[in-house]
């Protein structure tokens, strides 16, 4: 039988850094020539064409995407104001995903099946209720795509792990993390699919990142008869400088033509995280004091339907603070209201570090242009992604601890850590370790290195 005998059937779950690790996995593995079929609620798939980034458009004509019809659901304001920090305004979005996206997932998959060998259901962790649709098939094969460091798992079912105690890690726990309502629907969704067979689990890590973590949670008796591929980075990697062919080129690229090498710090707080207005403040008086080159992104959480980019919507929130930022630091910062092309930012070589929230996807993009991460977690596995980063990988210095969150950190602070980043021989060091560790991830991807032979077997795998 040919390759094009079995399709692949990717379902995401509806959060942007989960849309956009599906949608990087499902274009590698398009390119590969097979089928390859996206499924998401219809705003969601807008948004996740419309944010693809570093890919060009022809690639991405060749997935078929596929609309989950739900029912109307609210769709609140992001409260920056919530205790745990985590976005409890996308609940009403996954209490109508997890009960009505199934129905019509199911009709897609017996279409597929039809005329297919074979039909692999690649499928979100959260959205493991793909996982029981695909065991109805007769021909059906479901693999778990995991968003987050393979590490979480480790740290998740052992807080004492010996890794963890070897390196100092602290692991928060996911009521610390995470609001009541979300931990119900990720037991809720897990329970969807007990029973269903699992072929495996994909991996957006590499063993350059997480070696030691990989072969522990392998050991786990849950993947017995399992197989696991590390296939990690899946964002695309380009050179610095680089443009995405047919798309047009962010302003802020030009201005970051301008800049000395090494010389800009990145800040972006990702898609699920609001400011509080005084944070916001703070954070533009460090940035105004520490007298470094600067981009910053600040705009509020998604909401839990995101058709268009709302450009502007953040700059009224802040209109009067960011007009004076603008003044005060005209030639030496960018402020960026709207959506930013993050993968192009960070790989230019005038981006020295990154200040972000921690969201896997954006550590992977960070570290794999071998940029160090000032690391300011808000919710989820962002608090451990912040230990693994600063901690075990030495690549990272931490911003703010978890512990701190329900206060606004002083821009005193948040100028001590930028400087320690960018002008200290602490920093420099941590950027030479960051740029080792990136040169070691990027091997990972290429001909002949780890990710990249998972990749080729997980191929194999599913076209066995």
């Amino acid at each position: 039988m040919e390759m094009e005998s079995v399709a692949v059937v990717a379902v995401p779950f509806p959060a942007q850094g989960h849309l956009n690790t599906l949608l990087h996995l499902s274009l590698r593995l398009a390119a590969r020539g097979l089928p390859v079929h996206y499924a998401a609620p219809a705003p969601h798939v807008r948004q996740a064409r419309a944010r693809v980034h570093g890919w060009d458009p022809r690639a991405v004509r060749a997935i078929r995407f596929h609309d989950l019809d739900l029912p109307a659901y609210e769709h609140p304001p992001p409260d920056p104001t919530v205790p745990t920090s985590f976005p409890s305004h996308l609940i009403p979005l996954l209490d109508a995903f997890v009960a009505h996206a199934r129905a019509p997932l199911a009709g897609l998959l017996e279409r597929v099946s039809a005329s297919h060998r074979r039909v692999v259901v690649l499928y979100d962790r959260l959205s493991s209720f793909a996982a029981a649709e695909a065991a109805r098939l007769p021909n059906g094969e479901a693999f778990c795509m995991q968003c987050v460091a393979v590490s979480y798992n480790v740290a998740i079912k052992d807080a004492g792990h010996r890794l963890l105690r070897d390196h100092d890690m602290v692991f928060h726990p996911v009521d610390v993390c995470m609001s009541e309502e979300f931990i119900e629907y990720v037991v809720r969704t897990s329970e969807d699919c007990q029973g269903a067979a699992v072929g495996g689990m994909v991996l957006n890590t590499c063993r350059a990142l997480e070696g030691e973590f990989i072969d522990e949670e392998a050991k786990s008796p849950e993947y017995t008869g399992q197989r696991i591929f590390a296939v990690g980075p899946l964002n695309p990697l380009l050179d610095a400088g680089a443009r995405t062919p047919g798309q047009a080129r962010h302003e802020c690229l030009a201005w970051l033509d301008r800049q000395p090498p090494a010389s800009v710090l990145y800040v972006s707080f990702g898609t699920t995280s609001t400011l509080l207005a005084e944070q916001a403040a703070e954070i533009a008086a460090a940035l105004r004091e520490s007298k470094q080159r600067f981009i910053w992104v600040l705009r509020d959480a998604d909401r839990g339907v995101t058709v268009h980019e709302e450009e502007g919507a953040d700059e009224s929130r802040h209109a009067t603070m960011l007009s004076e930022l603008t003044r005060q630091t005209e030639g030496t910062g960018v402020v960026i209201t709207g959506w930013a092309p993050q993968l192009e930012i960070l790989a230019h070589d005038a981006t020295a570090a990154f200040m972000s929230h921690c969201g896997w996807n954006s550590t992977m993009e960070s570290l794999s242009y071998g940029k160090p991460i000032l690391a300011w977690p808000m919710h989820s596995d962002q608090p451990w992604d912040a230990e693994l980063i600063c901690k075990y990988l030495k690549a990272g210095l931490l911003v703010r601890p978890l512990e701190m969150r329900s206060a606004v950190v002083p821009s005193e602070a948040i100028r001590e850590v930028v400087e320690k980043a960018m002008v200290s021989e602490e920093g420099l060091q941590m950027r030479k370790r960051a740029e080792k560790l990136g040169e070691s991830i990027r091997a990972s991807v290429a001909d002949g290195g780890s990710s990249h032979k998972d990749l080729e077997e997980f191929i194999a795998h599913i076209t066995r």
